[in-house]
């Protein structure tokens, strides 16, 4: 966006941060794929348009509203995030399942629809799962996500990797679908 051609008011990328209830980085990875209307000083700092960030509030704010249950899969193996869905779906359970394949698309699409269950893998491109659980931790918008990580990473790579905090639920691949039903049954009836 060009300075000279807009009038109307800017925010710096902490006030938009601030305001969306993310973390600076959220906003930053929203800039940089287009969600958020921004430039850049010549100093290289980011200025928002308040409009952007005004029409992202507003969509958060007008979700449908329905008893289903929003739950994100992030897995970036195409035939392993299928399969993922047909099971999920098949179960019957008052769920809406959407999902990406990286945790910069993650980010994004957390920012966007706001859901209440994560299920992430750890290793994916761009932005791995341990760097998008980070981010989510940094804003206090996403405290009450439960985030179910499914990995075959072994406890010392697990560890290696920074970690996962205390809140966050762990399974191992290979996955039964069936535990993953009881653990997604159990996560529904916390959040009704």
């Amino acid at each position: 966006m060009n300075k000279s051609k807009h009038t109307e008011p800017l925010l710096s990328t902490q006030q938009a941060a601030d305001l969306l209830g993310v973390s600076l980085r959220t906003v930053q990875l929203w800039v940089e794929k287009g969600a958020l209307d921004a430039w850049k000083t010549p100093g290289g700092h980011r200025r928002v348009t308040q409009s952007s960030v005004e029409r992202l509030l507003l969509k958060n704010q007008t979700q449908p509203v329905d008893n289903s249950v929003r739950i994100l899969l992030a897995e970036d193996d195409e035939l392993l995030k299928q399969l993922y869905s047909l099971q999920i779906e098949s179960w019957g359970l008052p769920i809406s399942l959407q999902s990406v394949t990286n945790g910069i698309a993650g980010l994004l699409k957390i920012g966007e629809w706001a859901p209440q269950i994560l299920i992430t893998d750890l290793q994916m491109p761009e932005l791995d799962g341990f760097q998008m659980i980070r981010e989510l931790k940094l804003s206090s918008r996403h405290e009450n996500m439960k985030i179910i990580v499914v990995t075959a990473l072994t406890d010392a790579e697990i560890a290696a990797g920074g970690g996962l905090p205390d809140t966050v639920q762990l399974m191992r691949k290979p996955l039964l679908f069936s535990d993953l039903k009881d653990r997604l049954e159990k996560l529904l009836q916390e959040l009704r």
